[in-house]
């Protein structure tokens, strides 16, 4: 396993020797970004969203459904703001589609985030996924990451060693998950039989409980599966106490066809991310717009929604621009008060979360003249102190709240 198939690096720290480059925040590290220069490349301002598309979200009086403003709805100046203190640029210049900083770290330790995409080992890999978490026994980090291959490999970064693999998926892997209370139960999507159908997901996300699962994908529905029902839980139980060493029998895999909840009524294109935010669900299309909607009518209780329920309720939407081309997800620092997504020409957008109403959320557009590449994915510290975008371009851009 090279360093450069999954990169791994220390923000503020030097980065692995292939690279040969910093994303340190000392401007004069990058001759692009110091000086004078700086102050004239980046542009931050406070967005405007346009006008709402007719959307399936903005159908009006639609049963089951709320909608919370009407037309055009402006956000005033948001309260966080980033300054661009570094880029640089992967040596196999190949679209990067996945960033994650490691929120296991603890206080003190250097911010480590990682990168995906592209290959070293196998002209036939290509990597579209990662994710963080820990030996529970030796509490040393672990990074798992998946791809076109379809097989889950877990990363050692101390030593940069492929430690274990796993295969199970017959297509590509678009996204890993790791439980959040849990950090030995992973959760990886693919194309395969869902229902009476072959779809392929595309993304999936944990509850801040990790008692449910929302998937989204290429068939425009957005899932709701609980896993914490006796069944699932009498499963992972079981998992824990299965020893292969010690039986020929192997372990009994749970297979569950059919969601609690489903719906394909928040987009009419392919759903490439979502997210929980508490008990609402984050989601995107290709019709440049982060809608915030809820199973469900606005007083049902999430957890007592039935397979059968129909309605939906839509709270608002983040609207953006030229962001219109598939693959392209947000992120949420570790608190769940800023939201990130950048567009196809290399711009950031960052909401403020902190607000009762989501039409009320504020927004403001980062930009520097020399990042016009689609920016595929954003990651936050665990402090949020430091935004990390990656793009299609190879290149790393590395933003530093401003306080």
């Amino acid at each position: 396993m090279s360093e450069r198939e999954v990169s791994t690096a220390p923000a503020g720290t030097d980065m692995p020797a292939a690279k040969k480059q910093k994303l340190s925040s000392d401007e004069n590290s990058n001759p692009d970004l110091s000086g004078d220069e700086n102050d004239d490349a980046v542009s931050i301002e406070s967005g405007t969203n346009t006008e709402r598309p007719d959307t399936p979200t903005n159908t009006p009086n639609a049963p089951g459904r709320k909608s919370w403003g009407k037309g055009k709805w402006k956000s005033k100046k948001c309260k966080y703001s980033f300054k661009c203190v570094n880029s640089l640029k992967e040596d196999h210049n190949q679209p990067l589609f996945g960033v994650q900083f490691n929120w296991h770290s603890k206080e003190g330790d250097p911010l480590v985030f990682a990168t995906v995409g592209s290959n070293r080992v196998s002209a036939d890999e290509n990597f579209y996924t990662c994710a963080w978490t820990y030996d529970s026994n030796t509490s040393h980090p672990l990074l798992a990451v998946a791809g076109s291959r379809g097989i889950i490999r877990i990363i050692n970064p101390i030593t940069m060693q492929c430690i274990k693999h796993y295969v199970g998926h017959g297509n590509a892997i678009n996204e890993l998950k790791f439980h959040p209370r849990d950090p030995n139960l992973l959760l990886s999507v693919s194309k395969g039989k869902v229902t009476e159908t072959n779809v392929s997901l595309v993304q999936t996300d944990y509850d801040l409980l990790g008692e449910k699962i929302m998937s989204c994908g290429m068939d425009h529905s957005l899932k709701l599966w609980r896993i914490n029902s006796k069944r699932m839980m009498n499963a992972i139980k079981e998992s824990y106490d299965y020893n292969p060493n010690k039986t020929n029998r192997p372990f009994i895999s749970q297979k569950i066809h059919f969601p609690d909840f489903s719906t394909r009524d928040i987009h009419r294109n392919y759903v490439d991310c979502v997210r929980w935010l508490g008990d609402l669900i984050l989601s995107k299309s290709c019709e440049n717009a982060i809608v915030c909607w809820k199973p469900g009518k606005m007083e049902d209780d999430i957890d007592k929604i039935k397979p059968s329920e129909s309605n939906v309720t839509i709270l608002g939407r983040f609207d953006y621009s030229q962001c219109d081309i598939w693959y392209m997800r947000f992120s949420m620092d570790f608190w769940q008060k800023m939201l990130a997504l950048g567009n196809q020409v290399g711009k950031l957008y960052v909401w403020d979360l902190e607000v009762e109403d989501p039409h009320k959320a504020k927004c403001t557009t980062l930009t520097h003249h020399k990042c016009g590449a689609a920016i595929r994915q954003t990651s936050f510290s665990r402090d949020s102190s430091i935004l990390i975008a990656v793009c299609d371009d190879a290149s790393i851009w590395r933003w530093d709240r401003l306080r």
